[in-house]
């Protein structure tokens, strides 16, 4: 009997120990008072699994410079922010071009042409057709890169690049592209194309780092054409093969020329160097930038290793300054508390608010989570409408037909906080044009409040419970 309630003395002497240095660490770093609160309450009342949970789940191990790679020291790169910044004139906008400039250090650089592709039976063929004409580097960077029919085509082509002596590199997910085995690692590594896997490892104290996925889609080519958006690369996307066995997905990519085609290389580099040890520079990706058009651009990312959201900054910022109409469209909708007043604000003060979410998507329990967030915003009056399939994997938003928001973030906490994720402001009223009309046409099916009102009480509470996880599903 001593024996047994002397083990039990020690069990519960470690639980307190491990629950008040955990607690203490919570207290420490965490900015956000509902996780902190719910990180303090799992290890206080689940012994042992709430530590185990909050090791694996709650701590970001990942530190990065949160800098540019580049930093704009030599006379050339003086001589570049001079030539190519965008002197922003007058516009309604200036609040948000000011921010950016402090927050992300990168500046707003005209002489930028932009071409809208949709879907991969648009992108694919564009994207392939610059490898096929790439001269001295392609830098691919994808969440998913399946080895299927689109897969083999992109397999080959880098590999016929390689071979007349272009340099190659292509960063995949650890966990978008396969985590137990990889086909598409296991085929570039058969033709000697260089390729790592981001956050990848199966070690048991590596594990954790299967929460924090690189959800960037980036291709550079030369250093002078780049392509980014929403769109992975697999034969789910090209919606005209019928005969595909996944679910068909609509996607938006974007192709870049100018300037801002630098931008998009270093987020690319500074993820491979991370990953691999191996920097890259120099004139084979950063060539002498040659206006192409004259679009205002700027990359803008986000990830678990930067102190603030700038993605959701950026969108938060846009929604305050937005004067008549604000579109969304995105696959995944879950916004937070700040988030979600943003935007009932706006639609309190005669701001159109329309955002465009999948009926269905292709993960369940998230349209779950995101049903019960809708509520309070159709009762303030923002328009939400459910598209019709195929599932529309764009994340696509639009203010006032002047500026526009894309690539690959999602309008989740997973996507805002935990992903790293790489959007791009176009200052273009025709790009906001096409892409607001573009919106609008899947507008057909409101959500209106007698519809979320019919809901069984089973279902709303179902749609509550799954929200609570979102964070890491």
């Amino acid at each position: 009997m001593a024996s047994f309630f002397s083990v039990s003395f020690w069990f519960g002497a470690l639980h307190i120990a491990f629950s008040l240095g955990i607690t203490a660490h919570v207290l420490l770093t965490k900015r956000d008072t509902a996780a902190a609160t719910g990180w303090i309450g799992i290890c206080w009342f689940m012994p042992y699994m709430g530590p185990i949970l909050y090791l694996c789940l709650g701590i970001n191990r990942v530190r990065r410079r949160a800098q540019k790679l580049r930093e704009y020291t030599t006379p050339e790169e003086t001589a570049f922010l001079a030539k190519w910044t965008h002197d922003a004139q007058d516009s309604f906008m200036n609040p948000l071009i000011k921010m950016l400039d402090g927050l992300t250090g990168l500046p707003l650089l005209k002489g930028n042409q932009v071409e809208c592709l949709h879907n991969g039976d648009q992108a694919y063929p564009h994207m392939l057709e610059s490898i096929h004409q790439a001269e001295r580097s392609i830098l691919l960077c994808s969440y998913i890169f399946r080895y299927d029919k689109i897969g083999r085509q992109f397999v080959d082509a880098l590999a016929t690049a390689q071979q007349r002596g272009v340099e190659v590199r292509v960063l995949v997910d650890g966990i978008g592209s396969g985590y137990l085995y990889s086909p598409i690692i296991k085929q570039l590594r058969q033709r000697h194309i260089r390729c790592a896997r981001f956050m990848h490892s199966l070690w048991p104290w590596r594990m954790p780092f299967v929460n924090l996925r690189d959800h960037r889609k980036i291709l550079v080519v030369d250093g002078r054409v780049g392509y980014m958006g929403g769109l992975n690369i697999g034969d789910e996307n090209c919606l005209n093969n019928a005969t595909h066995r996944r679910m068909p997905v609509a996607d938006t990519h974007f192709r870049l020329e100018g300037p801002v085609v630098q931008q998009l290389s270093e987020v690319f580099i500074k993820d491979w160097a991370f990953t691999t040890r191996e920097e890259l520079d120099g004139e084979r990706y950063f060539p002498d930038p040659v206006a192409a058009g004259d679009i205002p651009a700027r990359v803008v990312t986000s990830g678990p290793d930067m102190e603030v959201e700038l993605i959701e900054y950026t969108i938060l910022q846009a929604i305050i300054l937005a004067r008549h109409h604000v579109c969304f469209m995105t696959p995944y909708f879950i916004p937070d508390d700040r988030f979600a007043t943003a935007l009932e604000l706006a639609a309190l003060r005669g701001v159109v608010i329309d955002i465009v979410v999948p009926h269905r998507s292709n993960h369940p329990i998230t349209d779950y989570a995101r049903d019960a967030c809708l509520r309070q915003l159709v009762q303030a009056g923002c328009r939400v409408w459910l598209g019709a399939p195929p599932f529309n994997h764009s994340k696509l938003m639009t203010v006032d037909t002047m500026w526009s928001f894309v690539g690959s973030a999602n309008l989740d906490r997973r996507s805002l906080r935990l992903n790293f994720e790489s959007n791009i402001t176009l200052h273009d009223e025709a790009t906001a044009a096409h892409l607001e009309g573009f919106i609008l046409a899947h507008c057909n099916d409101r959500l209106t409040l007698s519809d979320i009102e019919v809901w069984p009480l089973v279902t709303r509470l179902r749609n509550g419970v799954c929200r609570l996880f979102l964070p890491y599903l």
